[in-house]
């Protein structure tokens, strides 16, 4: 059939962040000039990670990182509602997740400078309280009551996902698919009235394949896994999530937690506080929160278990391939 001149156009858009690349795709009324929205969204990311990264000394995170204990310090709007998020989310997961890892990932080489051994034993020896004990809020302004390093790696990336989505809405567009290295969220539907499809990785270092396929409308998705960044000690792989409590990586976490909430940074934090937990642990709270979950464990044997918590993942979701942003 030949197309309409009033029929959707189908853009494709994206562009580097964060040490990867965000992507939007989304279908709007022919002549939407594409270029001033791919300035924005290009904006919007770099914002976040200006205010949010640990690798750049001059961010807004460093600069609370480096401010003396006790002195208050103002903070961007957005770098506050991230904070604020991550602390909500670290009481919520009895610590669980925990933005103040900061010297516990840079001590073991998952941060701009190679492992430590020396900052390692500090990490590990130091006796650790959650940054939820340690850091105060009053609106845009923030403060540090101990000695405290900030890192949102498990958070910043889903908030980017979300600034995509607001950019997008500020244009008019209210159906699209917007993602950051596989951080997704769905707004509205495709222009057929189906839902997004979205594929749930499978844990393989060596390829990228789907272990399952999701539709989403209206929500968001996020991955936590042990299978993309790692560190090799005394010939034992071990994920760049942390434990918080040890100030070391996990040691047996599942292969991946993916978690479906209503914004990307809620299911970015909410997979990584999962992962901390492990399954047994991390479905029990799953379940207590109401949330969509799927746990992703290897056997003995070397297959994958999966193990669904909430309706989205006992329900299980779509037959169709993938919406490919790009």
């Amino acid at each position: 059939m030949p197309r309409m001149s009033t029929d959707p156009v189908r853009h494709a858009l994206n562009g580097p962040t964060m040490g990867t690349r965000w992507s939007a795709l989304f279908f709007a009324a022919p002549g939407l000039d594409p270029g001033p929205v791919q300035t924005a969204l290009q904006a919007a990311v770099a914002a976040v990670d200006a205010q949010m990264s640990t690798w750049n000394p001059d961010s807004d995170l460093m600069r609370l990182n480096a401010a003396p204990v006790g002195d208050w310090q103002d903070i961007p709007g957005d770098l506050a509602r991230v904070l604020a998020l991550g602390l909500a989310i670290g009481r919520a997961s009895g610590g669980a997740f925990d933005i103040g890892m900061g010297d516990a990932v840079r001590a073991w080489g998952f941060g701009p400078a190679a492992a430590d051994p020396q900052a390692i034993r500090s990490a590990t020896e130091t006796a650790r309280r959650p940054a939820h004990e340690l850091l105060e809020l009053d609106g845009t302004r923030a403060r540090k009551t101990a000695p405290l390093s900030l890192d949102l790696n498990g958070i910043a990336k889903g908030y980017g996902v979300d600034r995509l989505a607001e950019v997008l809405g500020d244009h008019g567009i209210r159906d699209a698919l917007v993602g950051i290295d596989g951080e997704m969220r769905a707004m509205g539907l495709r222009p057929d009235g189906t839902p997004w499809t979205i594929a749930v990785e499978a844990p393989d270092r060596d390829r990228r394949a789907p272990h399952s396929i999701l539709t989403l409308e209206d929500a968001a998705v996020a991955t936590s896994g042990d299978y993309r960044h790692w560190v090799t000690v005394r010939g034992r792989d071990l994920s760049h999530t942390m434990d918080p409590a040890r100030g070391a990586p996990l040691l047996a976490p599942p292969a991946s937690v993916t978690v479906i909430a209503p914004t990307c940074a809620e299911a970015d934090a909410w997979a990584t506080a999962l992962m901390v937990l492990g399954a047994d642990a991390g479905a029990r709270l799953a379940r207590q929160r109401g949330l969509d979950a799927l746990f992703l464990v290897r056997t003995g044997t070397g297959d994958v278990q999966g193990l669904g918590v909430g309706r989205i993942f006992s329900a299980g979701s779509a037959t169709a391939g993938p919406d490919v942003p790009g």
